[in-house]
């Protein structure tokens, strides 16, 4: 079988290298074609490198300037700014992508290749939370498959083989760091507090979207678009071993569930070998180590998952505004100018005083609303910033 020609956007964020680890174990079944970062020019270089790629591209202008300079002889092409990375992916012959870039930003390249006809291996939830139907539509008209790679979704996904009708889809949830706390008590958390969570080594901001169950209520919005279920039939469950990944219910009531270890190169490899399954070393699972429990969200003291589900709901732009406001509040909070209970309140602002309900089928209409819900946004920041 020919090998697997592979673009990997956000090639040293925590997906990218996770497949890395894949990659490692199946060099003879994948071709790196090009590995897409953001800034980190010294990881995509060493990266480059230690499997061929023909290409790297760098988004940011000056790390790729800094490459420049670091590796002067590079034996791979240099791609400058995401107009030529997407332009070098409409120009692939690549047939697979694994889209992980960090948010909003993973929009347009994944776009590109699926107008292609490439196969998305999609752990960019942003994509389709902000863009849900007009992704859906291109990978339609171009049939290019979407596969997730979301451990839960993955999970729902493996669950789904059987192709019988469903009642309900169970996303799992760890709870975050702050599982069991009061608002009270969340009113005083750390960057470096909502930065530790229990089970998972994440970038900033999916880390922070996890700690306010943002990162689940993006899930389910994705999960509605990946698997064509409506809202009311996708439910969340808190299960802080996370063990299980998710369950599907079918209409008798019986119930499949994927398990394993908190570990990313799994979802990977299965979206990269489905519907085959290749080896991959690591530890079995033992379910005699530790009990498995869970319990539901609390909504009230974590209003993120809320305002996600009502945002799906609404559909249209709304999805899109709901991204952008998360995407700038996190920033925010981050960069410790407002508190941790302020992103859910910016998020919920942004919302509020937003009433376009046009439906998200052009890039430009979605464009422009993430350029105003992350100016509501700020200027909301900007004068929280300024009270005492």
């Amino acid at each position: 079988m020919a090998p697997i020609r592979l673009i990997i956007l956000g090639a040293t964020g925590s997906i990218g290298q996770n497949a890395r680890a894949v990659l490692e174990e199946h060099r003879d079944k994948i071709q790196v074609e090009g590995l897409v970062a953001r800034s980190r020019f010294e990881a995509v270089h060493d990266f480059a490198l230690a499997f061929d790629a023909r290409w790297v591209g760098l988004t940011d202008p000056a790390a790729a300037d800094r490459l420049r300079q670091f590796a002067p002889d590079r034996p791979y092409r240099l791609i400058t700014g995401m107009e030529e990375v997407v332009e070098t992916i409409h120009e692939s012959s690549a047939t697979t992508v694994l889209a992980a870039m960090s948010g909003f930003s993973g929009l347009r390249p994944t776009l590109a290749a699926l107008e292609r006809g490439m196969t998305v291996l999609l752990a960019n939830k942003e994509t389709l939370v902000a863009a849900g139907d007009l992704v859906k539509g291109v990978a339609a008209a171009h049939a290019a498959p979407l596969v997730p790679v979301d451990s839960e979704h993955s999970a729902i996904f493996q669950c789904l083989g059987l192709d019988q009708p469903v009642r309900r889809i169970i996303l799992t949830c760890s709870g975050g760091p702050f599982r069991g706390m009061t608002r009270e008590q969340l009113r005083h958390v750390t960057v470096e507090q909502a930065l530790a969570h229990p089970n998972w080594r994440m970038g900033p901001k999916i880390t922070v979207d996890s700690a306010t169950l943002m990162n689940k209520g993006l899930e389910i919005i994705e999960a509605h678009h990946l698997f064509n279920t409506p809202f009311d039939q996708i439910d969340v469950v808190v299960h802080p071993e996370s063990v299980i990944h998710s369950l599907v219910e079918f209409v008798d009531g019986a119930t499949l569930a994927q398990l394993g270890w908190p570990d990313m190169r799994v979802p990977i490899q299965v979206a990269l070998s489905w519907p085959d399954r290749w080896p991959l070393s690591g530890a079995p699972l033992s379910l005699t180590d530790r009990p498995l429990t869970f319990m539901p969200p609390d909504e009230e003291a974590f209003p993120a998952l809320r305002l996600a589900r009502q945002a799906g709901i609404a559909g249209g732009l709304y999805p899109a505004v709901l991204n952008a406001a998360n995407e700038e509040a996190v920033a925010a909070f981050l960069a410790r100018d407002i508190a941790f209970l302020d992103i859910s309140r910016v998020v919920e602002h942004t919302l509020s005083v937003f009433s376009d309900t046009r439906p998200a089928t052009t890039l430009e209409d979605i464009l422009a609303t993430d350029r105003w819900a992350r100016q509501t946004a700020a200027a909301w920041i900007h004068e929280r910033a300024r009270t005492p």
